[in-house]
This record gives structure tokens, sequence and C-alpha cells, in this order.
């Protein structure tokens, strides 16, 4: 990861709608007055002081499988202020007068938090961006009884549908209905459920590794790290990951090892101490305790120790005789980086064993010189063709054929040819978006389906998933202030404080419940007779290749991308 420049002093803030974008005000007293509603697209971001649609849409009409989550945004506007704004949702009967009933549902203000480009930018850089600008962006949700609108304004509200896994196909109806102090709006609800079923998240295949920090949890709460509060906090952080399917466990075997470049640095989880006899000894009390907890919340797939190279090849220690921490940099490709990382890798392999994670451990390298990468490598391979190593920067082909988890950056990546000799051979192939390129990306200034585009280029390229950096990696006051010192607001974090979920998280999360359907689909569709089946099957699979091609990410011809393999899905789910 790059250095970044955090700001010294506590940021001033401004009035919170000081960075709107500036609307016509003859939108406005055009617009009816009172209270206005209508779906909106969850594609498009939708701001706080624009008139959100010229003709309302009063109707939700979806289709889903069952135990899959549906999405809609419900906007609510008026050139008046409005008071007391409430939702009341019905049960959803079905055939046979089944039920879903109301509790699947789940409702969410977006709040608008800032960030530090304009929407859709195509520009965003890292490194230099003025941390000054500032542009409000729908993105936090946040759970309500009720909310006021202040005139000319609207509020976008995030509606979430859980279709039960044992619900009978076919067609749900409700109704929503939208009160305020004066009048009241119903909106109608009309869900097909397809007689297929997706599996709970922590079953899917996807490989989602968002990397955590969890000194940030005990940090912005102020609380002891790995005191009895914050490792209840963590269950609840954790569960959200797992919800979307994550996969990786993030851990720290040395402490900070990103120059030191957060809010709050990634602690070291394993405290190596050199004793006064000389010898090494490992304390891998924190190290277990995370690794637990992600397992008990349904991360158990893969473990990643951070890292074999440091920025800087900076490595710290305990020194027993005087108590004091010591600093020393220790090159991979030196005499004593050899000797106390195999020190280490004994004691850990051995603790590993006992454990029985060591078949889901992997030794992480992170966007290293290469030659410093190749030694770290060739250290770790030398002591035991057990350890399975990860990589994550451009593409290399002389590291190709050494990893055995390896995630590229966009735009440099290997050919779908070199992709697939890699999964010929059971390794894992993945991509990663951070602070470049502009686009695609989950900024939170980026147009919200290129969130879910992501996950449709996994499949179209033959990717295993998606890596990020980060889950959590919060700036000083994240539920309001996105931006995070000269990168671009969102990089750094998916999630807000007390594990809330946000527009960008769950239009990822759709996109990977995309890409579990499609695996599922082509899987069935690969064994049928049917002829119907193997010209969808064919059409879908031509499609999909215009993902592997995109290059503008123009909003509405990516948005029309999607739409149109999610109705070619559609097709083959009904008819297998």
């Amino acid at each position: 990861m790059d250095s970044v420049l955090l700001p010294s002093l506590k940021m001033h803030y401004q009035d919170e709608y000081a960075f709107d974008k500036p609307s016509d005000p003859q939108d406005w007293r055009d617009e009816k007055r009172g209270l206005n509603v209508s779906f909106g697209s969850t594609e498009r971001a939708y701001f706080r002081t624009e008139v959100p649609v010229k003709q309302a849409s009063l109707s939700w009409d979806a289709t889903g499988w069952k135990g899959e989550r549906l999405n809609a945004q419900v906007l609510v506007w008026s050139p008046d202020t409005l008071e007391q704004v409430r939702f009341q949702l019905s049960e959803l009967t079905g055939p046979g007068g089944k039920k879903i009933g109301a509790g699947q549902f789940g409702l969410n203000m977006v709040r608008y938090v800032l960030g530090n480009y304009p929407y859709g930018d195509k520009n965003a850089v890292c490194g230099n961006t003025p941390f000054q600008d500032g542009f409000l962006m729908p993105d936090r949700f946040e759970d309500f009884d009720r909310f006021d609108v202040p005139g000319n304004s609207i509020r976008p509200v995030w509606l979430t549908l859980d279709i039960p896994a044992t619900a009978t196909p076919g067609v749900y109806k409700g109704k929503i209905t939208i009160n305020s102090t004066k009048e009241s709006k119903t909106l109608d609800v009309s869900i097909r459920v397809q007689n297929q079923l997706l599996p709970e998240a922590t079953k899917w295949s996807y490989r989602l590794d968002l990397w955590q920090n969890p000194w940030t949890v005990a940090w912005l709460n102020k609380l002891k790290p790995w005191s009895e509060e914050h490792k209840m906090l963590l269950k609840k952080h954790l569960k959200l990951y797992a919800d979307a399917g994550g996969k990786y466990i993030t851990t720290y075997g040395v402490h900070s090892p990103w120059n030191d470049n957060s809010y709050m640095i990634e602690g070291g989880m394993i405290e190596w101490t050199k004793t006064r006899a000389g010898a090494w000894q490992f304390d891998y009390t924190i190290f277990d305790t995370y690794v637990e907890l992600a397992m008990e919340a349904g991360v158990d797939k893969a473990i990643t120790l951070y890292t074999a190279v440091p920025w800087g090849d900076r490595f710290r220690y305990k020194d027993q005789a005087t108590g004091n921490y010591v600093y020393e940099n220790w090159a991979p490709n030196s005499d004593v980086y050899s000797k106390n990382w195999n020190v280490f890798l004994t004691d850990f392999k051995k603790h590993l064993q006992q454990k029985g994670w060591l078949q889901k451990m992997f030794i992480g390298i992170n966007e290293s010189e290469m030659k410093h990468t190749l030694a770290a490598i060739n250290v770790i391979k030398k002591h035991s063709a057990d350890w399975k190593i990860t990589y994550a920067g451009n593409w290399h082909k002389e590291l190709d054929n050494l990893l055995d988890d390896y995630s590229f950056l966009y735009g440099n990546e290997p050919t779908a040819a070199e992709l697939k000799q890699r999964a010929a051979r059971g390794v894992y192939s993945t991509f990663y978006v951070c602070c470049n390129p502009a686009k695609p990306n989950n900024f939170v200034f980026s147009p919200p389906v290129e969130g879910r585009w992501i996950s449709w280029y996994s499949a179209a390229f033959g990717y295993d998933g998606f890596l990020r950096w980060a889950y959590d990696a919060w700036p000083e006051d994240p539920s309001r202030d996105a931006r995070f010192g000269s990168w671009p607001s969102g990089d750094c974090y998916m999630i807000y404080p007390g594990a809330v979920s946000c527009v960008r998280y769950e239009k990822m999360r759709e996109g990977i419940a995309d890409f579990e359907k499609i695996r599922i689909v082509r899987e069935k569709a690969s064994r049928s007779q049917d002829p119907q089946v193997k010209q969808l099957l064919k059409s879908f699979d031509e499609h999909l290749v215009v993902f592997t091609k995109e290059k503008e990410f123009d909003e509405a011809k990516i948005t029309g991308d999607v739409d149109k393999g999610r109705e070619l899905l559609e097709k083959l789910s009904d008819k297998l």
C-alpha cells in the first residue's frame, strides 16, 4: 500500500449541506407540493437537492431465487418540509395463500457522507487529492423509526427483501404505505420467486477477501483492544463480512506492515520476543483469539498472515532483557532474515498443526519489489512444501508457478489463457481494485452499479473472486466524512462503525450473489439436453464477453450490460 498524508488536525465540519450538488431551482418550483414517493434504481446515486425523477414509479416488480436478497430504493421528496415520515410494510401473499412475512424486509435511510471527488469522476488518483474538497454522496445506512425531509430535498430509503430458502415458488404481492403528518402514499410490491435455491453466503464459492484491521474497532469505540467489549463488537463486525461471503481472515505476523499509513495501524497479532539467552519466543494469543472469532462468525475458508515482506523490511520484537521494543530491518535476501524466519516458520507451523489450521493458512506478500518477493518466497518454500503463499500486485509471469493464491490489480492482469492455466493447476486467482483505477471501483462517488459489475467481470474473465484493502480502515469520523488523506474517499473502508452496511457494500454483495447464481446455472445448464437451454446458455456466454471488453465505464452502458445479463440468467433459471 502507498503511504498517505494524514491530516494532523481535527477536521472542522461545515454545515452538512454545504457541499450539495447544485440543482436547478426551477425543477423544485415545478414539482408537486406535499409528499412525493417513487421507487428508484439501486444502480445509481440520488443527490440530496435534486428532483430525483420526472415520472414516479409506484410499483416494484422483481424476480429472485429462494434464499436470495433483493434490493430496492424508495425515494421520498418534496418542495415542502415533510414531518415524521414513516414506512409500514405488509406481508407478501403468494400462491395458495403462502406468506413472506414483513420481518423479511429491511429498511434503512441512506445517509450522505463527504467524499473528495464528484460523482462518477474518471480522474480519481492516489496521492494528489486536495483534502479540503468535499461532495455529499449517498452511502451509509441508518436504521430509523421516522424521519423529516427538509423542503427542496430528498431522502433515499434502502429496502431489502430476504426471500426465505423455504419459500414456495410463485408470485407474492404486498404493499408499502408511507405516511407523513399530512399525507399517505402506497407503493405496490410484486416478487416472483423462482424454483432455484441460492445457498447461504457462508457456502458461496466466491473468494471475497476484504482486509480487516480489528484495532480500528477498538480505537473508534474507545475500547481497550481485545477486551470483552471489543470482542463483542468484533463478532458483529465479522458477521457482516461473513454475510457477504467473506472467506479470508486477515491476520498480522508483524507489527504495522504498511508504513504506518492508517489512522489506527495494524498491530502485530504474534508477539516476537528475544529472550535473555538470544532465543526466540512467540505468543499467539491475539492471533488465536481473532481467528476463532472470525471462524465462529462464518469466515473460515482461509487465513492470511501479513506479511513476509513488511514496508521497509521493518520488523519489531520485544527484548526480554530490557522490556523495550526493538525495530530492525531484515531484508528478505539477507542471512538474518532467513535465519529468523526459519525459526518463526518452524514454531508457527507447529502451532497451526495443533490448532488444525495449517491447510487454511496463506503467507501474504503485497506489492513488493520483485527481488525481495522472490527472496521471501524462496525462504518460505525451502522451509516446507506445506506453506501456501498469496500475493497481491501486478501480473508477473515469474511469480505464476510460485503462488497458490494470486490477486491481480485490475488492468495489470494475465491473459485469459494464462488464467485458465492457473485454474487447471488448482490454484486461486482473484483481482482487486484500490485507489486506482478510477473505474471500476467502490468509492463513495462511484456509481453503485460498478460494485455489482465487478463480480460480473469476475465471472466473465474466470476469476475465483475479489480482493480489497480495506474492510474497515476508517478515517477520523467515517460516519460523516469518508475522506482519507490523499486517497479517493471510500477506498479504505467498505462498511461503517457498528457493523453498519451501505450502498457500496450491498451492491458488491449483490454482484457476488449474481456470481453464485451464474455458477449454479451454468453447471445445471451444461448437463441439460434441452435445446432451448443450450441456446440460452450460448447467448448468456456470448453476452458475458462484453464484461471483459469494457473501457469507458459509461454508467448507462454498464447498467444495461448487467441488466441484460440478469435477464438471460432469469430465463435460464426458469428453464432449469
